[in-house]
C-alpha cells in the first residue's frame, strides 16, 4: 500500500501520538491553559535563526517541556525528541517565505518549517488545539474520542468495499476458467482493490495519530487488508499490455497515483495497464499469475517459468504432468501437484458460479 502521506509528516505525526512523551508534554501545556511553539531539530541551519533564549541541553521530560512553555520564546528540541536543547528562543525565519498563516506564532512555524524542512509543532492557547508543520504539509491534531469515531467508521466501510470486492474477485476467478474474461472485468476488480486501498491509507493515518490508542483498529485493518496487495500485484502481473519494458512496479505506480476521480473512469485504469484498447467488452485473457499463486509452495520463480513457457492461463490449465514436468525446475511431483491445484481451483470457481 503505496501512502500519499508523506514519510516526514507520519514520523512527525508518531512523535506527537498519545503514549509518546512529547505528546505528554504538549497536553500537560494545554492543560495549564498555555501556547507553545516547538521546533524539533536542532541543527545548525535551526540554530542560525535562533536569537536570544538560553542554552539547555537537557534531557527532555513532559515536566520541563511544560515548565518551559510559561516563558513566550520556542523551545528547540532535539531531532529524536529526546533532550530539550534551547527554550525561550525567538525564531528569525526568512520573511520572504510565503505563509497562509495570520497569528504570529504560527507563521513563524510555517516560514520554519517550509525553509528548514524541520518538523514545527504549535500549541495554541486561544483554540486549544495542537498543529504540525512539515514542509509545505499543515495537520491539525483532533481529539482522541473524535479520532477514533473516525477511524471507526472508516473501518466499517473498508469491511463493506472488502465484502464487494472478494465476490468481484471471486467472478473473475470463475470467469478466467472459462475463459470469458473482458477488460470490463478486470477494470472492475481493480477499482475495488484501488478503493480498499485508499481506505486503508486513510485508517493507517488515524492509527498513527491514535499512537497506543490506535493497537485495535490497527489489528483489524491487518486482518481486512489480508492478501489485497498480493491480488492487485498478480492481477496486473496477469493482464498489463505486453510491453515489457516498462517495468510492472511502474504500472503499479500508475495506478497509485491515479485519483478517485480517475478511478470511475475505465479509460484511465485501462490507459495505466497499458493495454493496446479501451474497448472494455473485449475479451482479455489471463497469463496466469494469479491462480498459480493459489497452488500452496509454489515459488515464484517457478511460477514465471510456467508463465513463460505457457503464456496464457488457458493453456497451462490444458496443459498435462508431462508438459509441466519439462518446465524448468518443476519435477514430476510438484507438476502434479501443479495439475491438481488448478483442477481443484477449477472445480470450485464453476461450483460457486452455478
Amino acid at each position: 500500500m503505496q501512502s500519499r502521506y508523506g514519510p516526514e509528516l507520519r514520523a512527525a505525526l508518531a512523535q506527537v501520538a498519545p503514549g509518546r512523551m512529547l505528546r505528554d508534554g504538549i497536553d500537560r501545556i494545554l492543560q495549564a491553559g498555555m501556547g507553545g511553539l516547538l521546533v524539533v531539530g536542532d541543527g545548525p541551519d535551526v540554530l542560525n535563526i535562533c536569537s536570544g533564549g538560553f542554552l539547555l541541553d537537557a534531557a527532555f521530560s513532559p515536566q520541563r517541556l511544560s515548565e518551559l512553555a510559561k516563558m513566550d520564546g520556542a523551545i528547540i528540541l532535539a531531532r529524536d525528541g529526546s533532550r530539550i536543547a534551547r527554550a525561550n528562543v525567538h525564531l528569525v525565519p526568512d520573511s520572504s517565505v510565503p505563509t497562509s498563516e495570520t497569528g504570529t506564532r504560527h507563521r513563524t512555524a510555517e516560514r520554519v518549517a517550509r525553509s528548514l524542512g524541520v518538523p514545527v509543532v504549535t500549541v495554541s492557547q486561544r483554540m486549544n488545539t495542537i498543529s504540525v508543520y512539515v514542509g509545505d504539509d499543515k495537520h491539525e491534531i483532533e481529539p482522541i474520542p473524535r479520532v477514533v469515531n473516525r477511524a471507526n467508521q472508516a473501518i466499517s466501510t473498508l469491511e463493506r468495499y472488502r465484502n464487494r470486492l472478494d465476490v468481484d474477485a471471486g467472478s473473475l476467478s470463475q470467469l478466467e476458467v472459462e475463459d470469458l474474461v473482458t477488460i470490463r472485468d478486470v477494470v472492475n476488480v481493480l477499482q475495488r482493490i484501488e478503493g480498499v486501498e485508499r481506505i486503508a491509507e486513510e485508517i493507517e493515518r488515524y492509527i498513527i495519530e491514535l499512537g497506543e490508542e490506535g493497537r485495535m483498529v490497527r489489528l483489524q485493518l491487518v486482518e481486512l487488508m489480508g492478501g489485497v496487495e498480493h491480488d492487485r500485484r498478480h492481477i496486473v502481473r496477469d493482464y498489463r499490455g505486453d510491453d515489457r519494458s516498462v517495468p510492472l512496479d511502474s504500472v503499479l505506480g500508475a495506478l497509485s497515483a491515479l485519483t478517485t476521480e480517475d478511478l470511475i473512469d475505465p479509460a484511465e485504469l485501462v490507459n495505466a495497464l497499458r493495454l493496446p484498447t479501451a474497448a472494455l467488452d473485449a475479451s482479455v485473457a489471463p497469463r496466469g499469475y494469479r491462480l498459480l499463486s493459489r497452488i500452496p509452495r509454489l515459488p515464484d520463480q517457478i511460477t514465471e517459468n510456467i508463465v513463460a513457457r505457457f503464456g496464457s492461463l488457458q493453456k497451462v490449465m490444458r496443459a498435462t504432468i508431462d508438459d509441466l514436468d519439462d518446465v524448468e525446475g518443476v519435477g514430476a511431483t510438484r507438476a502434479k501437484a501443479i495439475k491438481d491445484g488448478l483442477s481443484r481451483l477449477a472445480e470450485s470457481a464453476i461450483l460457486d458460479r452455478y
